[in-house]
This record gives structure tokens, sequence and C-alpha cells, in this order.
């Protein structure tokens, strides 16, 4: 069974018996009715996903893998906050008067410096120091910039990638692993399709460098379950898992500004009835 579930399932039914509630606290979001939107949480989830071993894919529901891969192109690859350049609607409720989300994510990964070896962005300094410090422990990106978040629709929640190599004994490839910290996740609308985008961000930072892609680490500060996605989450978790599926990259692509959606290769993906009209909290 998909490993994804496993974790999945573990995590939610750790929050469910174990969390503590934000009921009747002064919180943020609210439901489109305008009803506050509370949630049962945990401090510090962390989860772990090989993809040595497989894909880290939901088979309790489908999770959109090409929109997952869409949104993650938008942000390092195009370096966008443009709402119009996604083929998704999931930032349509950020969206501002301009049509772009503030000075958020793709915002930032595209914001120059200059170094010894010319000017860079964020994305563009992972791939140099890839290619020519693979060893280097700085290999960071951060879209948590505390002079900018006043002009942010919403905080980033997924906020910095830490990427890290590693050289197995007898293999005759670097292993590329990638750490994501987040600040807070909706277990239910968000948990697998971040961990599906990163998978697939750190497959196409390895392919290009000639790497293996190895571990994926998840760490939420705040992992929640909001207070009408229980009873969609208890029916969620007591589903058949099927085996993960079969993700890969076309081997032709050599270079990370060339990938396109359509370099995401899919088999064998069974999966669960996907729940429709999911009740979104902003």
């Amino acid at each position: 069974m998909s490993k994804a579930d496993e974790l999945f399932v573990t995590s939610v039914e750790d929050i469910l018996q174990n969390g503590t509630t934000t009921e009747g606290e002064k919180v943020r979001p609210r439901w489109e009715d305008g009803t506050t939107a509370y949630a049962i949480k945990k401090f510090g989830m962390v989860n772990r996903y090989d993809l040595r071993d497989e894909f880290p894919a939901m088979t309790l529901r489908r999770t959109a893998l090409k929109s997952a891969m869409d949104e993650i192109l938008w942000i390092y690859q195009k370096k966008s906050n443009r709402v119009s350049e996604l083929s998704s609607h999931i930032w349509d409720a950020w969206t501002d008067k301009n049509g772009t989300i503030g000075k958020a994510y793709g915002y930032q990964i595209g914001q120059k410096s200059s170094y010894p070896e010319g000017e860079m962005d964020q994305m563009d300094r992972v791939l140099y120091d890839l290619k020519h410090t693979p060893f280097s422990r700085r290999i960071i990106t951060s879209t948590y910039t505390f002079s900018d978040l006043h002009e942010m629709e919403l905080y980033p929640c997924a906020y910095s990638t830490t990427w890290n190599v590693t050289q197995d004994k007898g293999a005759n490839k670097l292993t590329l692993n990638l750490l994501l910290n987040q600040r807070s996740q909706d277990m239910l609308t968000a948990n697998n399709w971040n961990v599906a985008q990163y998978a697939i961000l750190l497959m196409m930072v390895a392919q290009v460098n000639d790497m293996v892609p190895g571990e994926l680490v998840h760490v939420v500060a705040d992992a929640h379950i909001y207070d009408r996605h229980v009873p969609l989450v208890k029916e969620l978790i007591g589903r058949m898992q099927y085996p993960a599926p079969v993700v890969r990259l076309n081997p032709e692509v050599k270079d990370f500004y060339d990938f396109t959606t359509d370099d995401l290769i899919v088999e064998n993906y069974q999966h669960g009835e996907q729940i429709k009209n999911i009740p979104v909290a902003i």
C-alpha cells in the first residue's frame, strides 16, 4: 500500500486523538459564510518520504499531480505571483486587484542578488551550488521575507527548502535530499498536494544535476484539521488503500527551465473517489 497513505492516516489520527483545539480562541481563518474556522491541531509534525522506494502519492483519493507540478513550476521556474499564469484556481480567493498574490512565493524566489559568480535569484543559486559545491550545507531558499509580509495576500505556508546531498556507499551517483519547512497546513486540502509537488521538485532538480532523488523530509509547525473537515477526514482514512503509482519524468530534459507538466509521466494510479465541494477556510 502507498506509504503516503499510511503516513497521512497516522498523522491525522494523531491530530484527532491527541491534538488541541482552537475553539473559542481568536483566530484569523473564516468560512465562506463568515463563521470562524476553528481547528484541531498538533505542533511539529515530521514525515519522511523516500523517493527511492516509491513516489508519495495518496491513493485514498486522487491528487492532481500535473496541477501540483504546475504550481511548483509557477513558483520556482516562472517565479511568478500572477494567478492567471496558473492552470488551477487554488489562489483565486487570495488574488488582489492587480491579479497577483502580492510579494509572495514566486516573487520572492525571483529576487536577485549579486555574487562573485554573477547576479542570481534564489533558484538559480540552488542550481549553481548543486552543480559546483554539492556538499555545501547552505543550499536554501526562503519566501518568508519579513519586510514584505504586509504586501502578501497570504503569508507563505511552505516557506523554505533546504537541499542536502549524500553519497551512498558503492553508488555511482550522488543522492539529492530535500527538507521542506511549513509553518501551517490544512491536512485535508493541502497535505498530499504539498508532499507531491515538492517530491516532483526534488525529482526535477535531481535529474538536471544527474543525481538520484532521495528523501523528502516534511516539517509542519502547525498541522491542523478544520472543524468542518473532521467528518470528511474520518471517512477518508477508512477507505481502501492502493499501491503507489509510478511517477517519473521525461529523461530527455536536462535543464530545469525546460520542464513542463507534459514531462510528468504517471502510470498505474489507482485511487478512491474525490471528495467534492470541500469547504475551504480563508
